[in-house]
């Protein structure tokens, strides 16, 4: 059994990384890699809409297998591919920038995603949405104002 005093003698464990002193910050490069994240997952969902809208439609049509309609739909798979490289992305993003920092981005991909909806996919958004989704966009101004102070 260990004592105390051994234990403070104990190397910081290599699998956990320090934390750095000071203020959190972001370097121009760190912020230009977390936007790309969120945009590649925005497309990536995007994708996967509209390849499951073209499948459940050919499954409707066909009466065949949604499943297998997805899984062949060029528009689904290609989604789930910009989905996994937005992933990756995303790994590199957290090996920059602190989780409390890069997380909120994610809320422009709201309002990417709510956008795109509605050009592209030809959805209806309502009042209420657009003002949930620009209260959530306040909130990551409000983090990212006080990560600068």
């Amino acid at each position: 059994m260990r004592r105390s005093a051994d234990l403070e003698a104990t190397p910081a464990d290599p699998e956990v990384p320090a934390v750095p002193e000071g203020k959190p910050h972001m370097s121009i490069l760190s912020l230009a890699f977390l936007l790309f994240a969120v945009a590649l997952a925005a497309c990536g969902q995007l994708m996967l809409k509209y390849g499951m809208q073209g499948a459940t439609a050919r499954a409707h049509h066909t009466g065949g297998s949604l499943v297998i309609a997805a899984a062949t739909s060029p528009w689904v798979l290609g989604g789930l591919a910009v989905f996994a490289v937005s992933a990756v992305a995303w790994l590199g993003v957290l090996s920059r920038v602190p989780l409390s920092i890069a997380y909120p981005f994610n809320a422009l991909g709201y309002i990417a995603i709510l956008t795109a909806s509605i050009f592209i996919l030809h959805e209806r958004a309502t009042l209420l949405t657009w003002a949930g989704s620009l209260l959530v966009v306040s909130g990551l101004v409000i983090v990212v104002l006080s990560s600068r102070n």
